[in-house]
């Protein structure tokens, strides 16, 4: 089977993560609540994907992010996600490609993600650094 590689980020803002609400449009995951992101293109970085697929989808433009993890997410295809928090961007944050975006805290986060992937994906930020509150150091 062949392996889709994506990008996806959680921008991380006062102790909460953004999400969204995905489109009954979309091929992946149609009408699911996701943390954003998107396929990467021929020959992209998951570095440069997810700089682009936050402009596309949000709007906005990273500057500071790290990668946390790489999962493999069963869907429609196959894809190897590949995690990054973003913990500071310019611009103000639009919803272009979901139907909605919005802030949950870490703890209600994890009831609303509806796929395992990006269930892991948070829970892995938050072992990472201690309680999830504070930046990460590394």
């Amino acid at each position: 089977m062949k392996t889709h590689p994506c990008a996806s980020f959680l921008l991380i803002k006062d102790g909460q993560v953004l999400l969204e609400k995905r489109s009954e449009h979309k091929a992946c995951d149609p009408n699911l609540v996701a943390i954003p992101g998107g396929h990467l293109e021929a020959g992209e970085s998951p570095e440069q994907g997810l700089l682009r697929e936050i402009k596309e989808e949000l709007g906005v433009q990273a500057q500071q992010f790290v990668h946390i993890c790489s999962l493999y997410h069963p869907s429609t295809e196959l894809q190897l996600i590949h995690y990054y928090a973003v913990l500071s961007w310019l611009g103000d944050i639009a919803a272009f490609e979901a139907d909605a975006v919005y802030w949950r805290s870490f703890a209600d986060a994890k009831y609303e993600l509806d796929t395992d992937a990006d269930k892991l994906a948070l829970a892995e930020y938050l072992r990472l650094t201690g309680c999830g509150y504070t930046a990460v150091q590394w």
